[in-house]
């Protein structure tokens, strides 16, 4: 009974609709031309269960969990905004927008994380802007302003800012941001998805309380990385 509970909140995510019909029907005209030009079925057998495979990889990987933080006071509270593992936590300067020095923590997320990316805090956004870049390996330090990658600045209820960066993989070709400047946003929602193996960097401001280590595994939107001060 409680497989079947954690089943039903489970879901395709929308990026994920127009992919999955596609290697569908890319997979089903395959099989189907195999299975009736040729006399032997070996190769058939075995490319239907190759084709089983891949598909169940990419309806894996276009899972999206529903999931609600489940604490009432979100107050300075922050969350991963990604499934996967600490790779990074380190004082860095940033210089793209703060132009001082923030605590990074980083989140990279391999094939088989949900690639959904929520709002690490409550705030509104202030800005949102996309850059060119690599596709370098998603762990490796200079992916962080190197690759191409998209940044969204929250400022939370109490006035401070961070900012959650999304980041393309070696095998990451598109990254989706549904943030806009002006809006409101909160925890629970989403803040976009990252096709295949990508990275999510938050960059929090100096004495900021960090509740994660390295190499721990994170859950998006309910392990608390960090309160701000």
């Amino acid at each position: 009974m409680g497989q079947l509970k954690r089943l039903k909140k489970i879901r395709i995510h929308r990026e994920g609709t127009h992919t999955l019909a596609g290697g569908l029907i890319l997979l089903l005209i395959v099989n189907t031309a195999l299975y009736f030009g040729l006399e032997c079925k070996i190769p058939f057998y075995t490319v239907a269960v190759i084709s089983l495979a891949i598909y169940g990889i990419l309806v894996n990987f276009f899972r999206c969990p529903i999931r609600l933080f489940g604490q009432e006071d979100t107050e300075k509270i922050v969350v991963a905004p990604a499934d996967g593992k600490i790779v990074v936590i380190e004082e860095v300067e940033e210089n793209e927008y703060f132009h001082d020095r923030r605590i990074m923590i980083s989140i990279f997320m391999s094939l088989v994380n949900v690639h959904a990316n929520w709002y690490p805090v409550d705030g509104t956004v202030k800005k949102v802007w996309h850059q060119n870049g690599k596709f370098m390996k998603a762990w490796l330090p200079k992916a962080s302003t190197d690759n191409e990658r998209a940044s969204v600045v929250i400022e939370t209820p109490e006035g401070v800012e961070i900012m959650a960066r999304q980041i393309a993989g070696a095998m990451a070709r598109r990254i989706v941001t549904y943030a806009e400047a002006g809006e409101d946003c909160y925890i629970d929602e989403h803040l976009g998805f990252i096709k295949f193996g990508s990275r999510v960097d938050v960059f929090l401001p100096l004495g900021t309380e960090v509740f994660v280590k390295l190499g721990q595994l994170t859950v998006g939107n309910q392990t608390v990385i960090a309160k701000l001060k």
